[in-house]
């Protein structure tokens, strides 16, 4: 719902908030994949259950579409940023911590500085 209310605020801003959301969702649906063929699913269930899930995307931007005719639905993009930090500080965070190797805590600061470096990209090309 937030891509689309994003592309409803800005064209700009849509387009950077549905690449926000595919780098996050790929990755997602590929490990939801694995998940369920390791856990004995089918190949084809597994991929076409992960379809149906994903179709969640598409029917939030519609909801989205329809409901700004009636309300701005402009609130939706902070209160998706906030759940992502929240995400990020409650989950996350505390995981990173916990790791006392070296090699692992370069890892991750190398990948946080390639995220920060491709939001920068990102805001500088739009």
């Amino acid at each position: 719902m937030f891509v689309a209310a994003a592309f409803i605020a800005d064209i700009n801003l849509g387009i950077v908030a549905w690449l926000a959301a595919a780098a996050h969702e790929v990755p997602q649906e590929l490990g939801d994949f694995g998940v369920l063929v390791r856990g004995g699913w089918s190949k084809k269930s597994a991929l076409l259950f992960n379809l149906i899930s994903a179709l969640a995307f598409l029917l939030g931007g519609l909801v989205a579409f329809f409901a700004s005719q009636q309300i701005n639905v402009s609130f939706l993009i902070p209160f998706a940023a906030g759940n992502f930090i929240y995400i990020a500080a409650a989950d996350l965070i505390p995981e990173i911590k916990q790791s006392r190797a070296l090699k692992t805590n370069l890892i991750h600061f190398v990948a946080f500085l390639l995220g920060v470096s491709i939001l920068l990209g990102i805001r500088l090309l739009f």
